[in-house]
């Protein structure tokens, strides 16, 4: 039975959105999976600007309850963490149970990219916690990303692929994206 993944990733927002959805759903298909991509599919139109939001939000939402899986791509975007929108499907996902996949195209962990963030400082406090400059604690779990997203695909059984792409390349490289393919091929067919 073909198995449908969810294509989760800032790339809508890249210059060149159609060619890089393009491209990952061609080599999902390659890998054996049928991938359902934000951007394929028709929005309906709305009177508002937040009705529009709104339909982009429900179709997306069916394509993600269609969905088997989901590959997110939890490459830092516009910031020190993942696009907020693929935060949302990834926890989406995770709370319909199904099998959650991610890759990330910068090397860097979070606590060191919030370490980075804070111009290197961080304290520990009486308690062992770090916090930065404003008296904020920092997580230091060695994750990708907010233990919440890293965790949660750890605890399902998924797996996170580490690349470490090049500033240049960060949202267009896609051999983490190829290697987490490959990974949830072997977990799912």
């Amino acid at each position: 039975m073909p198995v449908k993944i969810y294509l989760a990733g800032p790339e809508v927002f890249l210059s060149n959105a159609r060619a890089m959805l393009d491209a990952k759903a061609a080599l999902a298909r390659e890998a054996g999976f049928i991938p359902l991509s934000p951007g394929d599919l028709e929005i309906p139109p709305a009177d508002t600007k937040i009705g529009h939001g709104c339909n982009i939000n429900a179709v997306d939402e069916q394509m993600m309850i269609e969905a088997d899986a989901v590959i997110a791509n939890l490459t830092p975007f516009r910031g020190i963490a993942a696009d907020t929108g693929t935060s949302f499907e990834l926890g989406f996902m995770c709370a319909l149970g199904k099998p959650v996949f991610a890759y990330t195209n910068v090397a860097t962990n979070h606590f060191d990219r919030i370490l980075g963030y804070n111009g290197g400082i961080a304290n520990q406090d009486e308690t062992g916690r770090y916090r930065g400059p404003d008296g904020l604690s920092i997580e230091n779990f060695d994750m990708v990303d907010n233990l919440m997203l890293h965790g949660g695909i750890i605890r399902r059984g998924g797996i996170v692929v580490v690349g470490n792409a090049s500033a240049e390349t960060v949202y267009t490289d896609l051999a983490a994206f190829k290697e987490c393919l490959a990974q949830a091929a072997k977990a799912l067919l």
